[in-house]
């Protein structure tokens, strides 16, 4: 058996946490030879709720899961890390301002990226769930100088997997036969979901998404902004937001980050934006297509990008630009 893995969970008392902790507990994240320590990170009011999530944990009697460890303390949570999930973020409550949303993160990415310098390992692999995910990303990775910023991403892969879907229940088709989506920019509804470079396997034959769809408007219009409103769709039926699917995202980006993407396909990531070629300014995490060999993602390059796309993917950048600076103003008081 494998040393075990210390993967740590933030908000782990919360609804996000409560769907994923079983699928990494279980194997389905790192491997199902792979032991796993759990450290479950949360707020103090919220230790006795993560109490009963112990309990549970202990009660699955799963055999990879060695130990859990619930925490309030950052000192406890971070340390020595092979990979850190950072769920637990401010929330936007009724009648708050975006900024205001901006300046309660940034404290808390700054705390625990600062954390994440000091106890973690410096290989450790974070991604960042809580929103706004792109830039509470990018605090996290300007609190953590001696880790790599390749080695921060942020989840884009729930609206990944929302493309996917959407285009497979159009085409009549299972979900595994759609490839290679894209969504550029930012985790919010300037979001940019493309499928001007995706395939889909329709009746055994791969064609461009475009010529299986055969319905340009909707491609452009409906499709777009049901992608990108998604969210908020849910929590208007649920009263909660998302939960099981983005759990499932989150497996599925640790996952590849693990393992590596299909040969031949590509995947969504918020990465840091520095050295791409499509004209993005560098000091964002953005999410581009990229793809996964040992450890280390790639973003695709060379993808022709026509006015339609160019127009979306910039005004998507110019929010982030916007959000970054904000947040910086704040990360610098």
């Amino acid at each position: 058996m494998a040393e075990p893995i210390r993967v740590l969970v933030t908000g782990a008392a919360g609804q996000i946490a409560y769907s994923l902790l079983y699928s990494i507990a279980k194997g389905d994240v790192f491997g199902k030879d792979q032991p796993i320590i759990l450290v479950l990170l949360d707020i103090p009011p919220m230790l006795p709720v993560l109490d009963g999530v112990v309990m549970e944990l202990q009660d699955c009697a799963l055999p990879l899961l060695r130990e859990v460890i619930p925490t309030d303390k950052v000192e406890v949570g971070f340390k020595d890390l092979d990979a850190a999930i950072l769920v637990g973020s401010m929330p936007r409550k009724e009648g708050m301002e975006r900024k205001d949303l901006l300046k309660a993160n940034v404290a808390i990415f700054k705390t625990q990226g600062a954390a994440l310098d000091k106890y973690a390992k410096k290989t450790v692999k974070v991604l960042v769930v809580g929103n706004p995910a792109n830039t509470n990303c990018l605090i996290a990775s300007k609190s953590a100088p001696s880790i790599p910023k390749e080695n921060f991403s942020c989840l884009t892969r729930l609206d990944h997997n929302r493309a996917s879907s959407q285009v497979a229940m159009r085409c009549g088709v299972s979900s595994d036969k759609v490839k290679n989506v894209i969504i550029w920019g930012n985790h919010s509804s300037t979001q940019y979901p493309d499928v001007h470079h995706a395939k889909v396997n329709v009746h055994g034959s791969e064609m461009a998404a475009y010529d299986a769809i055969k319905d340009d408007a909707w491609l452009r219009g409906d499709f777009i902004s049901t992608v990108q409103l998604r969210g908020a769709a849910v929590i208007k039926a649920r009263k909660l937001s998302s939960a099981m699917s983005a759990a499932k995202a989150i497996c599925d980006h640790m996952r590849d980050i693990w393992f590596g993407t299909k040969e031949g396909e590509f995947i969504s990531m918020g990465v840091y934006a520095g050295g791409n070629s499509y004209g993005i300014p560098e000091d964002l995490i953005y999410s581009f297509p990229v793809q996964i060999k040992n450890k280390t993602w790639k973003v695709v390059d060379g993808l022709s990008i026509n006015d339609f796309s160019r127009a979306k993917m910039d005004a998507t950048a110019a929010e982030l630009v916007e959000e970054r600076d904000t947040a910086l103003d704040f990360l610098s008081q």
